[in-house]
């Protein structure tokens, strides 16, 4: 029987999947098989095991990475004037480098024993965050060094000569590392770098050595024009067949010294007015020993896999926690703002307007954070979540790019002015580069998250391409007869499941134990899991190969996984800080929000979906009575805009990884403003009862001569009133670059 199956049904089968499935590149193959799969593959499994991801906990500290974030850390902040560095030096000081290396910010992520700090994933980003809430060029020149560089692939691939000679040297900022793949050729595409080298013998101290000549040039590399030592990729060629047969080796990874004879160093870029150092390179006939090759020669050709790897740990990390740090500075300072300005005798925040806005300010901070924290407390035990690293880079910084959007409308003229007391601009001059870096968010969001994801977590897909592919026909026919039994069970399950879901409205879905009033969005996030499943099934069924090119709806596809998973990461946020009910308009916000967008983005898969009648029949079994939840309530609204706008331990809670400023900051004049205006509110309340709404000197005044309000409460609101007049004013100058004092 099996015999039979095989010859008329599985054979003829795995001919048309060879037609149907979309082409797997070198350089796509790389991607796919680096890192490993995670929560994400429980999302695309249409039944996610909540007990899972709810059982890993909150992330921790160690008593020595809580004692340097106390330490060094926030030392480091209170050394930075980000105006300086920004607009008069447009570079780091000289004591805030030195600070940096002599603290070992740039061995963050290197182990104690050659000399780093040794800390966890959850450390590393905590740091980030907070020194981005500071200043976004720290920030930067803080994360490069200890995400994609040679720090980490040294310390994943390198030999012991390399690591110990090395790492060492990077962990106290002896060398500064760099590393240089993007070119003029090739951005996004690295399969289209020229940067070449070729095999060939040459001097080196003397003696004649195996080794490459090698010429390149790089742009856009962070750090490069500082950099002691570069991390280079490459492709390498060997036409004369000194190593084998074949001639095209593919990418390499090298360690280059740049003083090496050849390199040309030390040019920048200005990356949209931030003052991290950033630059071009070039190699001209640059001879380099075998032995820099990360990991030695037998690394040759290995290189796109080993920054895939990287990448797959280092993007959760980086970007994620700098868009976390300007998403929660965003929070704190908007909320604060919005309390203490004034317009037609009321706060600002009272308008429903900026309610709306305010509101979308916490809930973005509240997801960010939330994913960012169960990233990290992932990586921390020693995972590589490919898939959900590209969810948190791209979606991190477009969150940011929201936040800090809605908060520069929201303090209008005061962000918009230049100066020392403006602590936002720098933040929204930051967005364009997060946004663009480490995988351009188009890119990632189009051809990425759904299109390595629906691949890499389903659980017989990649198999089958694998048998399809097979250059043995019949162990491929026998592999893929294996699998057509159990792929269709998973089909048929995944069908019952998500038209059940869907007709009920998730209303006899499951949920996890101890979850309390919550259960209602497990169901509903079991719910539209079961959804994404089938309609990622029916969608590579119908459109094969075909999909990859359908770029908007796998973005939309790839944006449903992206809510599920920022979701999934909210609800475990909330269930490990207690359940706490003040953070509940959060949740409630955040959750209404994310199902909303799902809702969005399924209706216009199905709308556009390119066979239309599979389009009509995708909505047909999964919503068939269209939007069944609408977002976030104007009352939940003004719920979360009230949680930014008044002390709380949900709002310290919320911003936690804020830098608060030294005495006389930005930061630090808005927040005593906020501060003392709560302080007052109840004397503010008595004047406003006796007709008195002003602050005016004359108003306090009249207030105090008809007993109103105390000599001592006199004296409290008059202190009020300087401090809110203080953060509101902006600064102003004499001339270009001479500035003179705050209106």
């Amino acid at each position: 029987m099996s015999t039979l199956r095989q010859k008329w049904i599985t054979a003829p089968l795995l001919k048309w999947i060879k037609k149907v499935l979309p082409p797997i590149s070198d350089t796509e193959r790389a991607a796919m098989e680096a890192g490993e799969v995670w929560w994400d593959a429980e999302l695309l499994s249409g039944k996610p095991d909540w007990e899972q991801l709810l059982e890993m906990g909150p992330p921790t500290l160690t008593d020595a990475e809580q004692a340097y974030i106390d330490g060094p850390v926030e030392e480091l902040c209170k050394m930075i004037d980000d105006w300086q560095i920004s607009y008069e030096d447009h570079d780091i000081s000289p004591e805030i480098w030195e600070f940096l290396k002599k603290n070992r910010f740039f061995g963050i992520i290197i182990p104690e024993e050659y000399g780093g700090l040794g800390f966890s994933p959850t450390a590393h980003a905590q740091i980030v965050t907070k020194i981005s809430t500071r200043s976004t060029s720290v920030g930067v020149t803080v994360m490069v060094p200890n995400s994609l560089g040679p720090g980490e692939l040294l310390m994943a691939h390198g030999t012991d000569e390399q690591k110990q000679h090395y790492l060492p040297r990077l962990a106290d900022g002896r060398d500064i590392p760099c590393f240089g793949l993007t070119s003029p050729e090739a951005g996004s595409d690295a399969a289209s770098m020229v940067d070449r080298g070729v095999v060939c013998y040459g001097e080196y101290k003397g003696e004649k050595t195996l080794g490459m000549r090698v010429n390149w040039h790089k742009r856009y590399i962070t750090l490069g024009p500082v950099a002691t030592v570069l991390g280079l990729a490459f492709k390498l060629y060997d036409p004369e067949h000194i190593l084998g047969d074949e001639e095209a080796l593919g990418i390499t990874v090298a360690l280059v010294p740049t003083d090496t004879e050849g390199v040309t160093i030390g040019q920048r870029h200005l990356p949209a007015m931030q003052a991290f150092m950033n630059g071009p390179n070039w190699g001209k006939d640059v001879f380099i020993p075998m032995d820099w090759i990360i990991g030695g020669q037998e690394n040759i050709g290995h290189g796109w896999h080993m920054l895939m790897s990287a990448l797959a740990a280092g993007r959760g990390i980086s970007l994620p926690s700098l868009s976390t740090g300007g998403a929660q500075l965003a929070a704190r300072t908007t909320g604060a703002y919005a309390h203490i300005r004034e317009q037609f005798g009321i706060s600002i925040g009272k308008f429903e307007g900026v309610q709306r806005r305010l509101a979308e300010i916490a809930g973005i901070a509240y997801v960010l954070d939330s994913a960012h924290k169960t990233t990290t407390r992932a990586l921390d035990q020693g995972r590589k979540p490919a898939v959900v690293s590209a969810i948190m880079k791209a979606h991190a910084t477009n969150g940011l790019r929201q936040s800090i959007n809605d908060a520069m409308d929201i303090h209008a003229g005061k962000a918009i002015i230049d100066g020392p007391s403006n602590y936002l601009g720098n933040v929204y001059r930051a967005v364009p580069v997060a946004i663009t870096v480490e995988g351009a968010n188009i890119l990632t969001r189009s051809l990425m998250i759904f299109g390595q994801g629906a691949i890499r977590c389903h659980p017989y897909l990649l198999q089958e391409m694998e048998a399809a592919t097979n250059p043995d026909s019949e162990a491929g026919v026998k592999e893929l007869d294996a699998l057509l039994p159990k792929h269709l069970l998973f089909q048929l399950k995944t069908l019952g499941r998500a038209m059940f879901h869907g007709w009920t409205g998730g209303l006899f879905a499951s949920s996890p134990k101890g979850v309390g009033d919550a259960a209602k969005y497990y169901r509903q996030m079991n719910r539209y899991s079961a959804v994404l499943t089938l309609v990622t099934e029916i969608s590579l069924m119908s459109l094969g190969g075909e999909l990859k090119r359908k770029e908007m709806i796998s973005a939309r596809l790839g944006d449903v996984l992206s809510e599920l998973y920022l979701m999934s990461c909210t609800l475990k946020r909330f269930h490990d800080d207690g359940s706490p009910k003040q953070d509940r308009p959060l949740l409630e916000f955040a959750m209404r929000s994310g199902f909303h967008n799902i809702e969005v983005s399924l209706l216009e898969v199905f709308h556009n979906f390119p066979v239309r009648f599979i389009g009509h029949l995708m909505h047909f079994l999964t919503m068939p009575w269209g939007h069944s939840i609408r977002a976030a309530s104007d009352r939940q609204a003004r719920a979360c805009a009230n949680l930014i706008m008044a002390p709380s331990e949900t709002r310290d809670r919320l911003t936690q990884g804020v830098f608060l400023g030294n005495p006389g900051d930005g930061v630090d004049v808005v927040e005593q403003a906020f501060l003392k205006s709560h302080e007052t509110a109840a004397i503010r309340e008595k004047m406003k009862k006796a007709g008195i709404r002003s602050l005016s000197v004359e108003a306090v005044e009249e207030a105090r001569s008809k007993g109103v309000i105390s000599d001592e409460e006199s004296t409290q609101i008059k202190q009020t009133a300087e401090a809110v007049d203080k953060a509101i004013q902006v600064d102003h100058f004499e001339s270009l670059g001479e500035q003179t004092a705050t209106d």
